[in-house]
């Protein structure tokens, strides 16, 4: 880690890079020292080299876990003194220990539910989508709604958003909605809009939209807040299926290298069973939650966020979760300007400015963390608006965040760092929108979009995730985007828009330390430090800021000290 690197660690993270602890956590020990070796250690991992993400003592060779606790880092000759009869031994020669990568915004559940649903990601045309219904159709009872997502039209002949025509061929005698790969529009078949009750008269509902053909009769295809109006008659999932999701999508994170994820937006029915689990001991990795929508404001002053002062605790609910606009590919993103490809709009505003203003107060004053979806530069300036109106430094106090901040006007760029909001971002947002983000926004909108670089530079909190199951969740693919800004095919050369590109170490603590801070865990976790909780993701070599990193196998995790992933080991003589 270079001098550079850990002046700009100490200077931008501030409390975090220093080791400072959440309110009420306690602060851990010097990173390079321990208490004297007894009892042995349970775990003792050597590797090729430890990424210890601390400025203080960056590299290592070896970790021995005490517990829940790292108990040692440094040389692999001295973790031999932590080594007992009892003591699990792993070596790793070549290898790379990392702090437990965290995924800072993704929708687990979501993922659980996708795995479980016809996915017609990547398809490349409308027709192809609907043979994956077709298919489903054939195993389901009449009338049973076959829900699913993932389709693009941008990926179509034409880019057209398509009608309900197809979904109707594929289904005639099932009830079809599928979301788009965004989760920010729905395409409906006919059979589903009758269940709705939608029609020719059916007005577009605040923040949403309808689109309609020359005649004013549905397409099939709902944008945002209009949504609702379908899947508000889709049957609701049991706590068992809810379980069993959660269950799946938790190993689909562990094995792409995930100690935890940033929930971002679920009900009370999904949370009620992440709590089931967690007290039963059976959540694998680590939650930390967000209620989803405006609907749940009302209620917030009755309850209380929970507290996690000592870091273990394996699902913690502390945020709200809103939508301040849509999305780009849908043309949902509030912008200051309109469309450059469909001048006739500028996007949905999903709460507008007054709302915005009392539900982040309403927010604050139940004491929650509010982190509001804001793609647009429209939005964006809106939600720091709201932020602002709240007082000096209340924002900051209470580490309010803004999801996804992806078009951002130069002349807020600067604002997240006055406010201290934190800017939570998705690496392969850019890699995945760049082939047509240029036609929607036009060349002078590009100045503040997917802006890493500019953020952090500003002084910015800047936390990464993928946003799964809208992109995939292996964090190493963010990696890879963040630091060469280039799709797996290598193009464009020297990366997209290169000069918002990041280095290796601070693409790494986006995805560790800065998500520990975004969730009040930095005095006890995103570092390996003697003292933090070990949550260590192994990976099969060394990391390198090119292509390689998207091919890097994930050789263990551990989680609380839990090995949940293990390669061959050794027991000590």
């Amino acid at each position: 880690m270079s001098n550079v690197l850990r002046a700009a660690l100490l200077s931008l993270f501030g409390s975090l890079a220093l080791g400072c602890a959440s309110p009420g956590a306690p602060a851990p020990g010097p990173p390079a020292r321990a208490a004297a070796p007894s009892p042995p250690a349970d775990l003792v991992i050597t590797a090729g080299v430890v990424r210890t993400m601390d400025p203080r003592s960056p590299r290592a060779e070896a970790v021995a876990v005490r517990g829940e606790r790292i108990a040692f880092v440094g040389s692999a000759a001295g973790a031999k003194a932590f080594v007992g009869p009892a003591t699990r031994v792993v070596e790793l020669p070549g290898r790379a220990i990392v702090p437990g990568l965290v995924d800072g915004h993704a929708h687990l559940y979501g993922l659980g539910v996708a795995l479980e649903t016809p996915s017609v990601r990547g398809a490349r045309s409308a027709e192809e989508a609907a043979a994956v219904v077709a298919e489903a159709a054939k195993t389901r009872p009449r009338g049973e709604w076959i829900t699913g997502r993932g389709w693009d039209q941008n990926l179509w002949p034409g880019a057209a958003f398509p009608t309900h025509a197809p979904l109707d061929a594929a289904a005639p005698e099932h009830p079809v909605a599928l979301r788009r790969v965004d989760g920010h529009a729905l395409w409906a078949n006919a059979a589903a809009m009758r269940a709705a009750g939608v029609g020719r008269g059916t007005h577009d509902p605040p923040g949403g939209r309808i689109l309609r053909g020359a005649a004013g009769e549905p397409t099939g295809v709902f944008i945002d807040g209009a949504m609702a109006l379908v899947e508000a008659k889709i049957p609701a999932d049991p706590p068992a299926v809810r379980e069993r999701r959660i269950l799946r999508a938790a190993e689909e994170a562990l094995s792409s290298g995930l100690t935890g994820v940033h929930e971002m937006g679920v009900d009370d029915e999904t949370v009620a069973v992440y709590r089931a689990l967690a007290a039963a001991g059976r959540l694998p990795i680590r939650v930390y939650a967000y209620l989803a929508g405006a609907g749940r404001l009302q209620g917030l002053r009755e309850r209380a966020p929970d507290a996690d002062a000592t870091g273990t605790a394996m699902f913690v609910l502390r945020g709200v979760k809103l939508f301040a606009d849509g999305a780009l590919g849908s043309r949902g993103a509030a912008l200051l300007e309109p469309y450059a490809d469909e001048p006739s709009t500028s996007g949905l505003l999903l709460m507008d400015r007054e709302a915005l203003a009392r539900a982040a107060r309403l927010v604050a004053d139940a004491g929650f963390q509010l982190a509001v979806h804001a793609i647009g530069d429209r939005a964006n300036r809106a939600v720091l608006d709201a932020f602002e109106a709240l007082g000096p430094g209340r924002a900051a106090a209470l580490r309010f965040r803004v999801e996804h901040a992806q078009i951002v006007s130069p002349d807020d760029l600067p604002r997240f760092a006055a406010l201290g909001v934190i800017a939570s971002m998705q690496p392969t947002h850019a890699t995945s929108d760049m082939p047509w983000a240029p036609a929607r926004l036009g060349a002078h909108r590009l100045k503040g979009a997917y802006a890493w670089r500019s953020l952090l530079a500003s002084g910015a909190r800047v936390v990464f995730g993928s946003d799964f199951p809208v992109e995939e969740p292996s964090p190493l693919l963010g990696l890879y985007a963040a630091v060469t800004r280039q799709d797996l095919s290598g193009q464009p050369p020297g990366g997209w828009m290169p000069e918002e590109r990041l280095d290796l170490d601070e693409a790494l603590l986006a995805f560790t330390a800065a998500p520990a801070y975004a969730a009040w865990a930095e005095g006890q976790r995103g570092r390996i430090a003697p003292g933090y909780v070990a949550d260590l993701t192994v990976l099969g070599r060394d990391l390198s800021p090119d292509r390689s990193l998207v091919d890097t196998p994930i050789e263990m995790v551990v989680v609380g000290g839990r090995v949940a992933r293990a390669p061959r080991d050794r027991r000590a003589p």
